[in-house]
């Protein structure tokens, strides 16, 4: 398997469900602003619409978008865990996978973290993080994880998560997502998949001569 990536993107999440499972894989980042690898391919070619994560699996064929690759990642590798095996736990993951991908990457993160986005949008985006985010809190009192042990939906999660340091949006309302995300980055696939893309992301600012977001800082010591 080969994943294209751009680093700490969405597709964090999926290095960590590989790592996770301890599968054999290949990497290749993408500039998110060129589109191009670091061989200077252009990845368009890949997925015409430029978005990680990609994942090629046999015969070179190219699977998107991250609830289904994730998904394909836990199916693989069932010793792993990583996706429940009864019908109704197999719902509850789908449920989370799509609630993280509509409702906070998609209408609440990307908004926000979008330079071009006219102030009214990020300002309606934002409005609707806190009932989403308190939701999620509340469903994590008192739980390790969104289900019943640590899955591809947590991978997931701790990815968009961590795009708060660089939003407006502080997790200090909401002392049970800080204490998920704390202890999420105790884990070893996820500290692993965490601070290597980390290490990329700094390097890939430095390459630009350009500073790095403000708060971005704080999201190497969430």
């Amino acid at each position: 398997m080969k994943l294209y990536f751009s680093p700490l993107a969405c597709s964090l999440a999926t290095r960590i469900a590989l790592y996770e499972a301890g599968a054999e894989a290949s990497f290749v980042e993408v500039d998110p602003k060129t589109k191009r690898t670091e061989e200077g391919a252009d990845f368009r070619a890949v997925h015409p619409l430029g978005l990680v994560p990609a994942l090629e699996i046999e015969g070179g064929e190219i699977l998107t978008e991250n609830a289904a690759i994730l998904q394909l990642v836990a199916e693989r590798f069932p010793e792993a865990g990583l996706a429940p095996r009864d019908p109704l736990g197999r719902a509850r993951l789908q449920q989370w996978l799509c609630f993280i991908g509509t409702e906070l990457h998609k209408a609440v993160y990307v908004p926000l973290l979008d330079k071009a986005a006219p102030a009214e949008v990020k300002g309606y985006a934002l409005a609707r993080a806190d009932a989403r985010l308190g939701w999620v809190a509340s469903r994590l009192e008192g739980r390790e994880s969104l289900l019943d042990r640590f899955s591809v939906a947590d991978a997931y999660l701790f990815a968009v998560l961590n795009w708060s340091s660089v939003t407006p949006i502080d997790l200090k309302a909401w002392p049970a997502l800080r204490a998920y995300q704390a202890r999420l980055r105790e884990r070893p696939s996820v500290a692993r998949a965490f601070d290597e893309e980390w290490a990329r992301f700094l390097r890939e600012y430095a390459r630009r001569g350009e500073n790095l977001p403000v708060g971005a800082e704080r999201a190497a010591g969430s």
